[in-house]
């Protein structure tokens, strides 16, 4: 029989009950390709998904919303063996086995097709976390000239929006609890880093993309210009906003709306990833990789996150792909015999 190593969540708890096990290659079903993993981006979701904060998530799981890879088994004749593919969201990681593996068996409709010459670390970056900021932006109707706040700047998905946002000639202010990672907010394109305690523009932004969630959208709401929009895509402090009064919380004319990576999974994100890739790869975007770790480094990579210590994405690759972490590495996939 064929095996893989997997970082398996054994049951709820602290970053200790990810262990690393040996199992089953996947085998391909009607409906569900398995995908060689090249990398996948570790995600807040999944610290919450271990913790046993996600309803219906049974255990033990291989957690992982998102990875990219190389499809090794097709049964999509659109997708042949061969082809290089992300998939996000869709309930990998929590009704199915996600990405924190060496292979995932992934539904058909959830993998996207993708042509790229960055390398893994890059590549795998990008998928939940860029097409989270790119429809959060998208959502708040970002136009050359608006001013954005983004709360919870250094998140990955806050470093995507703000070098989004840049390169489409916004002016861009982001907030951070820790002074020392002001350089790195500069680096992504933040034109105003600030504290969390001092805040900017006393008339408001126009805009403002709130990441943390429950605990400042009422205060996003009273901070954004009159008639301005907030846009809730993150839940750094949870997901339930108790106590909320419409009428009372959000000023006449101003807008509140959200935005769900869900709703770009399988073929609705398919371009705007592939978007994405090119531009950068034409360096116009510039993403932030906090570290790259293996799969016997994504428990210690969760403790990290959970202490508030990354700054931008952190990415696993189940193996170097060539030896480097730094080349890209074109992989003929080749399953070992059964």
């Amino acid at each position: 029989m064929t095996t893989m190593r997997a970082t398996v969540c054994v049951r709820a708890g602290g970053p200790e009950v990810l262990e690393i096990h040996e199992r089953p290659v996947p085998v391909a079903r009607d409906g569900w390709s398995l995908v060689r993993v090249m990398g996948a981006g570790l995600n807040r979701s999944e610290l919450r998904t271990r913790q046993g904060h996600s309803p219906g998530v049974r255990f033990p799981r291989v957690l992982g919303i998102e990875c990219v890879g190389v499809v090794a088994d097709s049964t999509d004749p659109a997708m042949p063996a061969g082809t290089t593919v992300a998939a996000v969201m869709g309930e990998m990681g929590r009704q199915f086995d996600g990405g924190y593996a060496e292979y995932a068996l992934l539904p058909d409709t959830l993998l996207m097709p993708v042509t790229s010459t960055l390398p893994w670390e890059v590549l795998a970056a990008l998928p939940e976390t860029y097409l989270t900021a790119q429809g959060a932006l998208d959502a708040l109707g970002i136009r050359p000239g608006a001013r954005l706040l983004i709360r919870g700047g250094t998140s990955s998905v806050g470093m995507a929006a703000a070098t989004i946002a840049h390169g489409h000639g916004a002016e861009v202010a982001a907030t951070t609890r820790r002074p020392e990672k002001a350089a790195a907010l500069a680096g992504a394109g933040v034109d105003h880093v600030l504290l969390d305690d001092r805040m900017p523009w006393p008339a408001g932004p126009s805009h403002i993309l709130d990441l943390v969630g429950a605990d400042t959208v009422a205060d996003s709401l009273r901070r954004v210009e009159r008639g301005g929009t907030v846009c809730v895509a993150g839940s750094l402090s949870g997901w339930l906003f108790p106590d909320f009064e419409p009428i009372a919380m959000i000023p006449s004319g101003t807008r509140l709306t959200a935005f769900h990576s869900d709703d770009a999974r399988g073929s609705a994100g398919a371009a705007t990833l592939q978007r994405i890739i090119r531009n950068v790869e034409a360096g116009v975007y510039r993403p932030n990789i906090d570290r790259v770790v293996g799969l016997d480094g994504i428990a210690a990579a969760h403790r990290h996150m959970e202490n508030n210590e990354a700054t931008g994405k952190v990415v696993m690759l189940p193996q170097p792909a060539d030896g480097s972490r730094n080349a890209r590495a074109e992989v003929a996939v080749r399953l070992p015999p059964g």
